[in-house]
């Protein structure tokens, strides 16, 4: 077995799991894992089909993507990972779908804000619009570097899709799904034409601050 094997077998997983429920179509979106103790992260490759995909089909990368393993080519958005993984430390899963509730707010460039108390929990103090930047440019690796330090764990791309992050693999895969149930909530709110009620402040912070703590436990690892 290589040592990268376990991650590689998690990629292809998350991914076909994704795919199922719909949340990943045709070949678009990405996922990577940080690997840990290193440096280094794994990712789908681009333009493939994840039905077919294998664990051999994943690529091993540098966070300067430096190629490692991997005989196809990574994902466009390689460097847009790499930047979310050197910008946060607390962060060791990305997902990048671009599922159709979330898209369709990143359309009229509607942020979500502090609706739930999961949604605060698990994925920030509101869902903010990351600025458009073309897909695999580094305008976008810079955007979404410059956008992403706030300690939120998802974010909207415009005119493009949704942007998420876990703890670890399961973690992110919880957030894609508490997105999606936030942006179809919203939208049917926003087609209402009746104002959206938000949790009190009080209790958005201590759902925050509960995030928060989670998050401090995995930057604390990765500065020892």
């Amino acid at each position: 077995m290589g040592q990268y094997d376990d991650v590689k077998k998690l990629i292809v997983e998350t991914a076909q799991k994704l795919f199922m429920k719909g949340y990943l179509m045709a070949t678009g979106g990405n996922i990577s894992v940080r690997i840990p103790g290193q440096d280094k992260l794994a990712i789908t490759p681009t333009n493939y089909d994840y039905m077919k995909m294998v664990p051999e089909d994943v690529c091993i990368l540098t966070l300067d993507s430096e190629s490692i393993e991997g005989m196809l080519k990574p994902s466009v958005e390689t460097g847009m990972h790499a930047a979310i993984y050197k910008a946060r430390s607390d962060v060791n899963a990305i997902i990048h779908t671009h599922q159709v509730y979330t898209s369709a707010l990143t359309l009229i460039k509607a942020p979500i804000p502090a609706l739930f108390d999961e949604q605060v929990r698990f994925l920030g103090r509101s869902v903010e619009i990351i600025p458009y930047a073309p897909s695999g440019t580094g305008m976008l690796v810079n955007t979404i570097a410059k956008n992403v330090r706030n300690h939120n764990n998802a974010y909207m791309m415009q005119n493009h899709g949704a942007l998420v992050f876990g703890t670890d693999m399961d973690r992110a895969i919880d957030n894609v799904e508490v997105l999606e149930k936030c942006a179809l909530a919203y939208l049917l709110a926003i087609l209402s034409e009746r104002k959206a009620g938000k949790i009190p402040l009080a209790v958005r912070e201590i759902a925050f601050s509960k995030l928060r703590a989670d998050q401090k436990k995995y930057e604390t690892n990765s500065k020892q």
